[in-house]
């Protein structure tokens, strides 16, 4: 069945961030009891039908926060240098879960799992110069991600 609720939103491909991450530094436990990380962002590429940059490199990074049943809550900020040169800053927020133990291992372990194993979903903030860019910040965007070793790559959709 098709929902065809007259506000269903519709979702437009901008761009995919591919970005290599440094080493997890960890903080475990943390004083709440959870387990803290700090993984950086080396470098990167963005490339779409929209957008067209790098990352900056050691720009920022993710500061994930580990919970015990496993749900990696995300909390990642760094640059991206579009192709014309401006800067933008970009916040992103979401969630990572392992659909199995087996999977969650090899995640840890940061082996090559299956896209269907894992769920792995962003809502990024982008703040962009007044400009070519400033759309950016004005619309919602869901990140679609995939876990790679040593690396990231996400899916930007601008929601319309």
């Amino acid at each position: 069945m098709t929902d065809t609720h007259p506000f269903l939103p519709r979702l437009e491909h901008a761009f995919t961030i591919a970005i290599d991450l440094s080493r997890p530094y960890w903080v475990k436990p943390s004083a709440r009891g959870d387990i803290r990380a700090a993984i950086y962002a080396v470098d990167g590429t963005v490339e779409g039908p929209l957008l067209n940059g790098k990352v900056v490199p050691m720009s920022g990074g993710d500061f994930p926060l580990q919970r015990e049943n496993g749900v990696i809550d995300f909390d990642a900020r760094y640059l991206i240098e579009a192709d014309d040169g401006a800067i933008i800053y970009l916040e992103n927020r979401g969630y990572r879960w392992a659909k199995s133990d087996d999977v969650a291992g090899k995640m840890r372990a940061n082996e090559s799992v299956g896209f269907d194993d894992y769920y792995m979903r962003v809502t990024p903030k982008f703040d962009a110069p007044a400009g070519p860019h400033e759309w950016m910040s004005k619309h919602v965007f869901v990140g679609v991600a995939e876990k790679l070793p040593g690396a990231n790559r996400i899916h930007y959709f601008v929601v319309r």
